[in-house]
């Protein structure tokens, strides 16, 4: 009889205690509540009203102005606040913690249980040569200056690398200085600088098949935390220059233009390709969400996926190199693997604070659409929109067309960084019950084997 492709090869005591504890702490969670009776469902029906309260006045805040957006901020405000003075005059304080401790045991002790049965696997590494004439561009004003912080250039060079630093006089082609050290024989491209300018030497990079090399230089280092890169000190990443490892990575196009993150549309597109944008971002972006998030200022977007699924008029819209987690929305911002081969998509149709608060649902919300596809075109009314790609604004001539490169680009990485931490997996409850009553008989059964 074939093995049940869901059951462990290897079975430890951890993965077995692990799942007990994980339906213990749920168990206690509920009795928690079962003891608690009415004052319990009080306790619960109170937080969900007034978190999503909390969510309403944040829409209210965002799409509205005058009196009612600051009595909205301080709904937003006043609702937790609430919540917590309720429980303390109800007693009931000491319970909601307890219930959420153990609700929280619960679910991480799910979740290590099954990781350690079925680890999600990483992106594969190849073992390759070092490179021998590899030629990095470093931006000396990118993330407050930790180009010069960190003596970037230096350690580079003593590394044997040619590097160019951005430091003008005026606008320096970035893409033309990557081709020139590519005619030159450069073996290897890489970027200390932020996202924008990743994106475009990388895309040079997989045109001429060369490794690409990314130093956490930026400001946000989204796609060097996506690598597992040592974000906290850049100069680490340099020793993947005679110690590192390749990986095959996708790259996004959009408008034949590569983005090794996203590209954005819809209200927050439009707010930072705004003039006043750059001197009062906080300014700029309350006064024009009311009339971008109504409908009444920006261009009506139509987006189609595979030519099939079609979405109309959302107030957001993010097209992402790899599906971004979301198994919860604080989650967002990470990507577990960057060779998958499809795009992410995640669009906001939220219309109505009662959408707002139905945003609690996550990713199963009314008013946000996740999905993954091959192909994403963006229409419009308008013969150009902004976009955001990699946090660089642009304009682009509609329809914007964007897909993805399955394995493209050669990213080399150092062989010690810290890496990524392992996804959230969904919590599979048939198989975590096999975990908790049956890996036990399972070793137990294997350890006899082994003894005969």
């Amino acid at each position: 009889m074939a093995e049940d492709a869901r059951t462990p090869t290897t079975v430890t005591a951890s993965q077995r205690w692990l799942a007990r504890l994980a339906y213990i702490a749920a168990f206690a969670a509920v009795l928690v509540l079962v003891l608690g009776g009415r004052s319990s469902l009080a306790v619960l029906t109170v937080g969900v009203v007034w978190l999503g309260l909390a969510l309403a006045g944040i829409w209210w805040f965002l799409s509205s102005r005058g009196t009612l957006r600051w009595l909205s901020a301080a709904l937003a405000v006043a609702s937790p606040t609430a919540v917590i003075v309720f429980y303390i005059s109800r007693g009931l304080l000491w319970e909601v913690v307890l219930f959420v401790l153990l609700a929280v045991t619960a679910a991480a002790a799910a979740r290590a249980a099954l990781i350690q049965a079925k680890p999600p696997a990483g992106m594969p590494e190849k073992e390759t040569p070092p490179p021998t004439r590899p030629f990095l561009i470093m931006n000396p004003r990118s993330g407050g200056g930790k180009v010069g912080r960190f003596g970037l250039a230096e350690k580079a060079e003593a590394l044997g690398a040619e590097v160019a630093l951005l430091e003008g006089p005026g606008q320096v082609d970035v893409a033309e200085l990557a081709r020139q050290a590519v005619a030159g024989g450069a073996d290897l491209l890489g970027v200390a600088g932020g996202d924008g300018t990743q994106a475009l030497v990388a895309g040079i990079a997989a045109e001429h098949d060369l490794p690409f090399l990314v130093v956490s230089a930026g400001t946000r280092n989204h796609f060097a935390m996506d690598l597992g890169l040592d974000r906290e000190h850049p100069d680490n990443d340099l020793d993947a220059l005679k110690d590192g490892v390749e990986m095959w990575l996708d790259l996004g196009v959009i408008g034949g233009r590569t983005f090794v993150n996203n590209a954005s549309f819809g209200a927050y597109a439009e707010v930072v390709q705004s003039p006043a944008y750059r001197d009062d971002k906080r300014g700029t972006t309350l006064q024009m969400l009311p009339d971008l998030l109504s409908g009444e200022q920006g261009p009506e977007l139509v987006v189609r996926i595979d030519g099939e699924v079609i979405i109309e008029r959302p107030k957001a819209l993010l097209v992402s190199n790899n599906p971004y987690e979301l198994s919860d929305l604080a989650g967002l911002g990470r990507r577990a693997r960057l060779d998958t081969g499809v795009l992410g998509v995640v669009a906001v149709t939220v219309d109505s604070a009662a959408q707002a608060a139905g945003l609690l649902r996550g990713p199963k919300a009314s008013g946000l659409r996740t999905l993954v596809a091959l192909e994403v075109v963006v229409e419009s009314d308008a013969p150009e929109i902004s976009v955001g790609i990699d946090g660089e604004a642009v304009f682009m001539p509609t329809p914007v067309r964007c897909t993805i490169h399955p394995h493209a680009l050669r990213v080399r990485v150092s062989r010690t960084r810290p890496g990524v931490p392992a996804p959230k997996l969904p919590i599979d409850r048939a198989f975590l019950r096999q975990q908790s009553l049956s890996l036990a008989h399972l070793a137990r059964s294997r350890d006899g084997a082994e003894r005969h």
